[in-house]
């Protein structure tokens, strides 16, 4: 009995023995080579690739052309996934592989025409860049080649589980990534679209008050709204948003240091542009290093130019500027659908019929439709309605949907800057998104300026829909580059934005209302000023985790008397608060529920069914009612009214018994990082059973909403109010005097693969302040035996 219970257990071993090593073959045959030489079809010449300790390639080649070839080699063996899946959205072709699922997605996309765009223009483009984009799709597809020379690889795992073959990459491809972060950067349009909403329920001075900076003539605007979009299904429109209500906007950190305010006697450039968090994240980090080019920084994997970082003489960041850059017009159209009313009269509409193949599914024939505006976003949802009694709907005008789109021309020219001059003179091909640029170079000169189109409205401030029919909203060209905000060795010493306002108040043309609260812009500035800069400091800085909006608002919220035990002793550890957002303490977490709660405490009886839509931290909104417009602390439904302290004191109590209830009853041991967790999702892979748990990324973070490390979070999720999904995906720290000696990371890591070592290797130095240097010497990666991949020109006719 005991030998045949031995026998059975030596057959599971061996039999687990087996499934182990099967899976560890195919866990092999995913992961990319990096050792040894690959010939290839494209090169002119051969190209070192070699891999440092964090996966980072440093591209050695004779000349630029070959570079990009490379470059485009190395990001499709390591995020090829990421590539595709950018592509497939930017081109409305999620369900092909997705499923019915992606429909809606692949709806939205194909309204608004960003991959014809981007085919449009790369026939526009400069022959150099043109050349550029062309080499690099080379790269890629050599790489795919490479690939399907076994039976058993994949470019990926993703293609594995949904089990198709990608087609061969194309310069449009490239492309199309632009016109999608310039959509995600400018998406003021919900805001519009919310206005006009809330404007149906509440007098329009009202919903001028709930944008502390909206313009002083805004209500009359949206007083007119709320009858021209009455009859129109805007919920439906809400509701197409890629991102849902209360999502974070792009925003970043840069600032430039002049070298009389720097111990290393030359400037200081840092940057840290936040985005949505994913795994693996957008950045990529790479040397390329040629006769011709030599530039280390951030690439997206997509893209043969570096979006940000230095070349041999200059360094570069970037912020979103936060312009509005996006109108929406309602159209009255004829009944027969194929017309629309304009000042001149009647005009039709382009129109096109396209197919959706929808994997699993029948196809979804959709009708295209464009008037002189834009796209028609309502058709995407069928939010077709009346306006005056005739049929309406609704197009969107923005800068990234203009035709003759320049801005990867930019880049390019960027990369090679070696100047001011040169500078300033690359970002006059950039259009859209509007940006913020600052400037470094070895001379020790710093910049900034705002490059980008900038819509001249004939009337109005584009915060709401307007008419389209009679062409008083109507755009009238954009801001000469000149017109833009620039300045060149300010006498400060120092540049700094942090989605901050860039405009002096006698600017005389309008760019936004939407600037970010000055609070990480005014903790940078005052750090800045308290000693001079050096990469370590500055590093610092970056982390920085103290919340000037906590510092502020927290005093309204302290002259309450709480009566209960708890609140007390709530109150009690806020008021020796410092608002330092560290995840081992419990003030962030008890600040940040209080605020939570008096947000809905102020304003959910007025807003009702909106209140998920609005709602958010929105420190300047509630300043401005404790200050000023006490009346919003009034509950509408009730009869008796109701006070400001009575409102905080009501939000302590939520927010307390709601901590009590979710982390127990001594608040010593409650603690940030519950809650605030970095949360970095894989689309894809973090849904499945075992491979989830090693896709996914969770790790409690520092920081909030208003910190220098930013670590914000979409507080209308019922679930997970306080989860970090956005942030500083890319930190770097740029040293003029030397920029060998120049810092980067990148969130979770190299690879877009969860079983290379690369995945996540980068996400503790991120997490604690520590960086990586792409500038080794050639000599000590190889004396390091650095892993080193070569690609040889094949011979003619292979």
């Amino acid at each position: 009995m005991l030998r045949k219970v031995l026998f059975s257990l030596l057959g599971v071993v061996a039999l687990l023995a087996v499934i182990g090593g099967v899976g560890a073959g195919w866990v092999w045959t995913t992961l990319p080579e990096v050792k040894g030489s690959i010939d290839v079809r494209g090169l002119e010449a051969p190209v070192e690739i070699l891999r440092d300790r964090a996966g980072v390639p440093h591209i050695l080649a004779k000349s630029a052309r070959d570079a990009y070839f490379a470059l485009g080699f190395v990001h499709a063996q390591d995020r090829f996934w990421q590539m595709e899946a950018m592509r497939r959205l930017g081109a409305g072709r999620l369900a092909e592989v997705m499923g019915a699922e992606a429909v809606a997605s692949d709806k939205w996309m194909r309204t608004l025409g960003l991959y014809k765009l981007a085919e449009k223009q790369f026939q526009e483009l400069s022959e150099p860049v043109k050349t550029a984009l062309t080499i690099y799709a080379a790269g890629v597809n050599a790489q795919l080649e490479e690939s399907r020379k076994w039976p058993w690889r994949r470019p990926a795992i993703e293609f594995w589980l949904l089990r198709y073959e990608p087609q061969p990459w194309k310069p449009a491809d490239s492309l199309v990534w632009g016109k999608i972060m310039a959509m995600r950067l400018g998406g003021n349009w919900q805001d519009e679209i919310l206005r006009a909403r809330l404007a149906r329920k509440l007098a329009p001075q009202r919903v001028g008050q709930l944008w502390p900076l909206y313009p002083d003539d805004a209500p009359s605007t949206v007083d007119k709204i709320a009858e021209l979009t009455r009859g129109l299904d805007l919920e439906k429109l809400a509701a197409a948003s890629p991102e849902p209500a209360g999502t974070p906007r792009g925003a970043s950190n840069a600032w430039a240091v002049a070298r009389q305010h720097t111990t290393t006697r030359g400037a200081i450039l840092a940057n840290d542009p936040h985005l949505r968090l994913t795994a693996p994240i957008l950045w990529y980090l790479v040397r390329l290093k040629a006769a011709d080019l030599e530039v280390a920084g951030a690439t997206v994997p997509g893209m043969p130019f570096t979006i940000l970082g230095h070349n041999a003489r200059v360094a570069w960041g970037m912020t979103s500027t936060h312009s509005d850059i996006q109108d929406l017009f309602v159209e009255q159209i004829e009944a027969d659908g194929k017309q629309y009313r304009t000042p001149d009269g009647m005009k039709p509409f382009e129109s096109e019929s396209q197919t959706i193949a929808v994997k699993g599914g029948d196809p979804v024939k959709i009708t295209v439709r464009r008037s002189r505006h834009g796209p028609i976003v309502s058709d995407a949802v069928d939010a077709i309605g009346k306006v005056a009694g005739k049929d309406a709907a609704i197009a969107l005008a923005a800068t990234f949907l203009e035709p003759k789109d320049t801005t990867v021309e930019a880049l390019y020219k960027l990369n090679r800057a070696q100047n001011w001059e040169a500078f300033v003179a690359a970002l006059q091909d950039w259009q859209a998104p509007q940006s913020n640029f600052l400037f470094a170079d070895a001379a020790g000169n710093i910049g900034f300026v705002a490059p980008g189109l900038v819509p001249v409205r004939k009337k109005g401030w584009g915060l709401v829909p307007s008419p389209g029919w009679d062409g008083e909203t109507d755009w009238n060209g954009f801001l000469p580059f000149d017109h833009l905000p620039k300045v060149y060795n300010p006498a400060s010493g120092r540049v700094v934005n942090a989605n901050n306002r860039i405009t002096p108040d006698d600017y005389p043309h309008f760019i936004t209302t939407d600037w970010a609260p000055p609070y990480r812009a005014e903790r940078i500035l005052d750090r800045l000023k308290a000693q001079p800069q050096s990469p370590l400091t500055t590093g610092k800085l970056q982390h920085d985790e103290v919340s000037g909006m906590a510092r502020r608002l927290l005093p309204l919220l302290l002259e309450v008397e709480p009566t209960d035990d708890m609140s007390k002793a709530v109150h009690a550890r806020l008021q020796k608060w410092n608002g330092t957002m560290s995840r081992g303490r419990p003030e962030p977490l008890m600040f940040s529920t209080w605020l939570l709660e008096l947000n809905r405490a102020i304003y959910a009886d007025e807003l009702g069914e909106l209140v998920d839509d609005y709602l958010d931290l929105r420190p300047e909104f509630i300043h401005s009612v404790l200050t000023r417009h006490q009346q919003w602390c009034d509950d509408v439904r009730t009869p008796e009214p109701e006070d400001c302290k009575g409102r905080i004191l009501l939000a302590l109590k939520r927010a307390v018994d709601g901590l009590v209830a979710r982390h127990g009853s001594n608040p010593s041991q409650w603690q940030w990082g519950r809650v605030h967790v970095a949360h970095f999702p894989n689309p894809v892979l973090g849904g499945l059973p075992w491979i989830g748990g090693i896709a996914e990324i969770d790790v409690a973070s520092d920081g909030g909403n208003y910190t220098v490390n930013r670590g914000a979070s979409r507080v209308s999720d019922p679930r997970h109010p306080f989860r970090h999904v956005h942030g500083a995906g890319y930190r770097a720290i740029y040293d003029l005097s030397d920029l060998r000696q120049s810092r980067f990371v990148i969130a979770t890591g190299q690879s877009g693969n969860p079983f290379s070592g690369h995945y996540k290797d980068q996400l503790d130095d991120w997490l604690e302040g520590r960086f990586v240097s792409l500038s080794p010497a050639v000599a000590s990666l190889k004396s390091a035996n650095a892993p080193t991949l070569v690609l040889k020109p094949a011979a003619a006719g292979r």
